[in-house]
């Protein structure tokens, strides 16, 4: 037997085919429940008697669930494109009360079946081991009575995107979006960034009420899906919702040590070289992105289209399996299909990459404004898309999502290896290599704010009751802790609240951590490419994401050929690997 995980649990294409079935109509429309209702009580009712009807019943389970996982991305993507557009807003919010009410319920009926059937008829362990174990959990978390709070949760969710979406700044005479505005933050004059950066600052004021009051609903609605399902806090619950079988909170806490220890000083260090550089006295908020050295800020590009166009090539170049896949999203421009880059009004914040689980096709989503943090926001997302498309012929929908903590290896992994092609963005070899400097001290330096973000939301919800000022206090804790070298003087309620702009935090609590065990996966095939050659790391990336989530998270890192290992002795290596590789680097 081989020792290569990849090759050990590859599904075998004639057992396991990657096409659909005919269970479900190809024109079924699963936002009507008229539609998709039929479906589950046939799998509810249908009897299985044996290892063969058992195989065939998850597949059929798959096809369905992969249908309602599309229906809803695509109303989530339309929305999220347009949050100022009341048919999309409305066509999600009803979909969203009228349509996981209703599935959930059967849905947790076809895992008790699925629990009973794999005791009853025992498959190949190494292939279902995953999907059974994840199936028990959410049997066992489930209860009838959380239905209607994580539908109250979700449209609280959609209300921040709202909130978000909407906000814009008068500045210099025209409006621009916040992704816009971070233009002006990267400006030489300092009285310019320092104007721009109070304009975000005051806009993200004036909202801030209506941020926490949401919050605190948010908080209310989790802690009692928490208690409903027999936990004492939200952080417990959330841990065993995202199965997290192979670390605990005290490895999240032992992450949040090695980072203080090894990457607050790196960070700083940073800050200090910055503060001298700049000679200013002392460093502030708005003095953390310009260029130190006085360059003007980075250009890589003009708009979607040309960010695509040059991102094809520098893939084309790193790997021509990669390219081509890149290749198919096509265009910025095409309705319904595969990008929507360019920052506008009403355009929900952030980036995302969401697969259409049904037609297996990727969407990115993303608010490019022209500026370097752009470039790396769509080699990320792209590093998603990839992985989504090396496992879609995955038979189970399960299978073709792996555990987030992989799957952002997937992403940040690109952000690295496609540094040696910035030339396509950056003609300039000084201006490649300070791309390069940059995406470097980011992969260590982001990693305090990780720390913070994941710190805070176990302190937030395992201190369900606490008051507002109690939640500002412990963020300018954190934020003491792991925070920049700068000074807040005079700035102190804006410093208070910065944390409202992680919107993981509203959307998807506890999705933090998995960026920071990630960032150290990433940093690892990274090394490997340094050491090994980069085919090496590509061969073994690919590997890697092939398996989708069909196995454990310690052998998905094992893949990869990195160890699954967040703890102080692997960062310590990997901060002083990018201490050597910057070294070498020209500024």
């Amino acid at each position: 037997m081989t020792d290569d995980p990849a090759a050990r649990y590859q599904p075998d294409a004639m057992s396991h085919p990657g096409a659909a079935t005919d269970f479900v109509p190809a024109d079924v429309d699963a936002t009507d429940w008229s539609q998709i209702e039929p479906l589950f009580n046939d799998l509810i009712d249908r009897p299985v008697n044996s290892p063969a009807e058992f195989e065939s019943w998850l597949l059929h389970r798959s096809e369905l669930d992969a249908a309602c996982s599309e229906a809803r991305a695509m109303l989530y993507i339309t929305m999220s494109c347009h949050t100022d557009d009341k048919e999309a807003n409305d066509a999600y919010t009803t979909y969203i009360e009228n349509i996981p009410p209703r599935a959930k319920p059967l849905s947790f009926k076809l895992n008790q079946k699925h629990s009973d059937l794999a005791r009853q008829f025992p498959l190949d362990e190494n292939r279902y081991e995953v999907i059974n174990r994840n199936t028990c959990r959410t049997v066992e978390l489930f209860r009838d009575e959380n239905v209607p709070l994580e539908t109250e949760l979700a449209k609280l969710s959609q209300r921040y995107d709202q909130i978000a979406g909407a906000m814009t700044v008068e500045f210099n005479g025209t409006e621009h979006t916040m992704p816009q505005m971070n233009l002006f933050v990267h400006e030489d004059d300092r009285k310019v960034r320092e104007s721009a950066w109070r304009a975000i600052a005051n806009r993200r004021l004036v909202d801030r009420d209506r941020i926490d009051d949401l919050y605190e609903e948010m908080i209310r609605r989790r802690h009692q899906i928490a208690i409903n399902a027999g936990y004492d806090n939200y952080r417990d619950y959330k841990h065993a919702e995202f199965c997290r079988f192979d670390y605990s909170a005290r490895d999240c806490f032992q992450f949040h040590a090695a980072v203080e220890e090894h990457c607050v000083p790196f960070a700083r260090d940073l800050h200090a070289r910055r503060k001298e550089r700049l000679n200013v006295e002392p460093l502030r908020p708005w003095d953390l992105l310009v260029d130190e050295l006085g360059r003007p800020p980075l250009k890589p590009f003009s708009n979607g289209q040309e960010l695509i166009e040059k991102s094809r090539r520098v893939f084309d170049r790193l790997s021509p399996e990669l390219g081509a896949m890149f290749g198919e999203l096509g265009d910025n421009e095409t309705p319904g299909g595969c990008l929507d880059l360019d920052t506008r009004k009403g355009k929900a914040p952030g980036g995302y990459q969401y697969m259409r689980d049904r037609s297996r096709r990727p969407f990115i989503f993303m608010n490019a404004a022209g500026l370097h943090r752009d470039v790396e926001t769509m080699v990320h997302e792209a590093g998603h898309a990839f992985h989504s498309q090396f496992c879609r012929d995955e038979p189970l929908v399960d299978y073709r999502h792996s555990p987030i903590e992989f799957a952002e290896v997937a992403s940040m992994t690109m952000e690295l290896l496609t540094m040696p092609y910035w030339d396509e963005f950056y003609p300039d070899a000084s201006s490649a290599n300070r791309a390069r400097r940059q995406q470097l001290e980011s992969s260590i330096s982001l990693l305090p704010w990780i720390a913070s973000i994941d710190a805070f939301q176990h302190w937030i919800y395992t201190n369900p009751t606490h008051a507002r000022s109690d939640r500002y206090d412990h963020w300018l804790e954190l934020d003491e802790r792991f925070g920049a070298a700068v000074s807040w003087s005079g700035l102190e309620e804006e410093r208070a609240v910065s944390w409202q702009r992680q919107g993981h935090l509203f959307g998807v609590p506890f999705y933090y951590i998995e960026y920071g065990i990630a960032q150290l996966g990433a940093l690892g095939l990274w090394r490997i490419s340094l050491d090994q050659g980069e085919a090496a790391a590509i061969d073994l990336y690919k590997r890697a994401l092939s398996l989708g989530g069909s196995r454990p998270l310690p052998e998905l890192f094992e893949s990869a050929g990195v160890p699954f290992d967040f703890g102080p002795s692997q960062v310590a290596r990997l901060v002083e690997a990018v201490r050597t590789e910057l070294d070498r680097l020209p500024d």
